[in-house]
């Protein structure tokens, strides 16, 4: 029997999240099976949540990660769609059933049994281990090509908050030239939505509750508009004049203002995780016939069409690249949202570590 592959990353071993070198072993290698080394990882405030089990379902040892970028180092003998040294990425899954409705229409994010990448739980019972290590094997249907004309480290948050705001766009036709979207928050998520969302010459505004965001949104992002959530006066002005909203808020926020200012059968997608509930009186969404959905990131069909959108327009996420010693100082500073936009570990130029 082939024996598994050694790896190297950093874990969390309790509730306090703090993460440390730690030595432990990917599968054997399938026959559908891509063994990738590393290269970039993300940092999303989902592996926080995870890490530090706020959400109560924390499988320690938890080596985080999903936003992965690498290079293939070796392929089964059943692998067809990928080569030696190919640029690939892997997102927040890396198996599902395949045979339920929703994977057998191509929705296998929504799958019940999804295999996350980290903190999962696989088909053969093993825990699975994120992208802040050196090596993953994941089968050839969950890994997808990154388009040569990225950036790498740009491209890392792409596999997670890129196709988290772009599949929404797309399934709610939030993507048409001369539409106005709203984008609620102006952090990892919302700005690779107003990314997207210029780059389908769509009208932008960012609703934010921090005036400091406003040059950033206008100048350097290229945002059309900008509203300040907490100005009564200029939420009034801006009511019923937009088609859709990507809400990307992670905390809790009043969600009436919001819908207010869509028009007539506007769409709401809400992809941000408060931990709290938020407040939804029915006659918001009965006057005016408005819609709320939310959204999980992206199949594999999804996320290989996003890559490819991004790869033709150069769309990267906005990065502070830093090494992985550096990763629970990041946490830190990503808990009082002291980023801009995503950090991204450069795993392959880290010296990982001897294991703990």
């Amino acid at each position: 029997m082939e024996k598994g592959t050694p790896a190297l990353g950093w874990a969390a071993r309790d509730e306090s999240g703090l993460l440390s070198p730690y030595s432990f072993s990917r599968r054997a290698r399938k026959d559908e099976d891509v063994t990738i080394k590393v290269l970039f990882c993300g940092i999303c405030h989902t592996d926080l949540h995870i890490a530090k089990n706020e959400w109560g379902n924390a499988l320690y040892p938890i080596v985080p990660g999903h936003e992965i970028v690498g290079v293939v180092t070796d392929v089964g003998p059943g692998v067809k769609s990928f080569k030696v040294g190919d640029t690939v990425g892997v997102g927040y899954f890396v198996d599902s059933c395949r045979s339920c409705g929703t994977c057998s229409k191509g929705y296998e994010n929504y799958c019940s049994t999804l295999v996350l990448t980290s903190n999962g739980v696989d088909y053969d019972g093993a825990t699975t281990q994120g992208g802040f290590s050196d090596v993953l094997v994941v089968n050839q249907d969950y890994v997808l090509r990154v388009p040569e004309s990225l950036s790498l480290a740009g491209a890392a948050p792409l596999l997670c908050a890129g196709v988290t705001v772009y599949s929404p766009m797309m399934q709610y036709g939030l993507n048409a030239p001369g539409k106005h979207l709203g984008v609620v928050g102006l952090g990892g998520l919302g700005h690779m939505a107003v990314k997207f969302g210029k780059a389908f010459g769509m009208t932008v505004t960012v609703i934010s509750s921090s005036p400091r965001k406003r040059e950033e949104a206008l100048e350097r992002l290229g945002a059309d508009a900008f509203l300040v959530s907490q100005d009564a006066e200029q939420m009034k002005a801006a009511a019923g004049t937009m088609d859709g909203i990507i809400d990307t808020v992670s905390a809790g926020h009043p969600l009436v203002p919001l819908l207010e200012l869509m028009k007539p059968m506007g769409q709401m997608v809400v992809v941000g995780a408060p931990s709290e509930p938020l407040a939804l009186p029915a006659y918001a969404i009965i006057g005016g016939g408005k819609r709320l959905a939310g959204n999980g990131v992206g199949s594999v069909r999804d996320c290989q069409a996003m890559l490819d959108f991004a790869g033709k327009h150069g769309i990267t996420a906005d990065v502070e690249v830093v090494k992985m010693d550096y990763v629970n100082t990041a946490v830190e500073r990503l808990e009082k949202n002291d980023v801009r936009y995503r950090f991204v570990i450069d795993v392959a130029g880290s010296q990982l570590g001897a294991a703990a």
